[in-house]
């Protein structure tokens, strides 16, 4: 079970689950793949709607490696989802709520 106090996030990959959680590790590698874009912009576009499939992917691999998962975002390009793109997208939004959120806060 996903713990949202350490900030957990719970995703079916391939009929497998992992648990997902933005730590600071996995922060600065996200950051340092925005580029030129900040995590407050990022914040910003899943607030509003904009958020991309490479700002899903991207949250979902730094979410997949704070929980200790070692492989590369290449490998999840022919994993199933459990529950598609849309779950795939919540579960990104909701890394990003409990990375800078108390649970009872979100």
């Amino acid at each position: 079970m996903a713990n949202p106090w350490r900030g957990e996030v719970a995703i079916v990959l391939d009929g497998q689950r992992h648990v997902m959680r933005l730590t600071l590790g996995a922060l600065a590698e996200l950051e340092a793949g925005l580029g030129d874009e900040t995590l407050v912009e990022l914040v910003q576009r899943f607030e509003t709607g904009r958020s991309s499939t490479r700002d899903v992917l991207a949250l979902i691999v730094a979410g997949l490696r704070g929980g200790g998962w070692q492989g590369r975002a290449e490998d999840l390009m022919q994993v199933e989802i459990e529950g598609g793109p849309l779950v795939a997208a919540r579960a990104a939004a909701e890394l990003l709520v409990r990375a800078f959120a108390l649970p009872d806060q979100a």
